[in-house]
């Protein structure tokens, strides 16, 4: 079954898919029907909403991309504290070895061909650490800070829009280094780190809060990159800040320098996290 699912996913129309439905989630009328849908198949919490009637939703975009009631999730207050960026599970975390991430039992992919074939920016996470959190599709799906940062660039990647679930991240070759992704570059405390909002098959769209809706792209598809380091006032984002959301479900990777941190302990692959929630501390070096 799982080999049938791989198969159709390489033979489906990625975008054209999920350019409708994204009109879809977009339209009004159907809203209702979408969400009451929604809410019974994935089993849907609104408990922790800050809109928890449905009818108050403008449209299924609205729904999914909700904010969460003002304490909802509550950041970690260890010293150094790095908090992880979004509700999920983890997919794979460690250290970026050779130049390369881990994307699976068996299969490794290279941190320069996710950052959109940029040498100089891979050179800044050699030997460093990652972590890869997976967005299913009941999760609250805003990306928060790691940690506070300035904003020095983003890279536009265009690609295929394969789903980005454990099945397919076991059986799709460099999934996450193919598909469409926002790379967005901070410079830290600590130094430079990158979070990387991953596009997904049905992924409608990924907003930041800078510039509003990223992906998709209209025009020509082409690695498009956005120079902030001049800007003025900078964008400047705390620890746990909002930095952007998924107009349905996916993925993001955290990237850091070689040294900078260190991962919580009891975090492997598959374990649950939320919004928030300790993911690391900055070395004992660089506090």
């Amino acid at each position: 079954m799982s080999r049938l699912f791989i198969l159709f996913q390489y033979l489906l129309p990625h975008h054209l898919l999920s350019r409708v439905v994204g009109l879809l989630a977009q339209n009004h009328l159907l809203r209702k029907l979408f969400i009451r849908a929604f809410i019974k198949r994935y089993k849907v919490d609104l408990s922790q909403a800050k809109i928890q009637d449905i009818e108050k939703f403008e449209n299924f975009n609205a729904f999914f991309t909700r904010e969460l009631q003002a304490g909802a999730r509550p950041l970690a207050n260890t010293s150094g504290a790095i908090v992880c960026p979004a509700d999920g599970a983890i997919s794979q975390l460690g250290d970026i070895m050779d130049g390369n991430l881990l994307q699976a039992k068996g299969r490794h992919y290279s941190c320069e061909s996710l950052l959109g074939g940029d040498p100089q920016m891979a050179e800044l996470f050699q030997e460093g650490k990652f972590a890869t959190i997976y967005l299913s599709p009941r999760d609250y799906h805003r990306v928060h800070m790691p940690m506070a940062g300035i904003l020095k660039k983003t890279i536009y990647v265009p690609g295929k829009l394969f789903s980005v679930n454990q099945t397919t991240a076991d059986a799709v070759p460099n999934l996450f280094a193919r598909n469409e992704r926002l790379i967005c570059l901070f410079e830290t405390e600590v130094g430079a780190m990158a979070v990387i909002l991953v596009g997904a098959m049905i992924v409608a769209g990924i907003d930041t809060v800078w510039a509003g809706e990223v992906c998709p792209r209209s025009g020509k598809r082409e690695i498009q990159e956005t120079d902030y380091s001049h800007q003025a006032p900078s964008v400047e984002l705390p620890l746990g800040g909002e930095l952007g959301r998924f107009r349905l479900g996916s993925t993001a990777i955290v990237l850091f320098g070689h040294g900078t941190i260190n991962f919580e302990t009891s975090l492997a692959a598959t374990s649950s996290v939320a919004m928030g929630q300790l993911l690391g501390q900055v070395a004992s070096e660089h506090k």
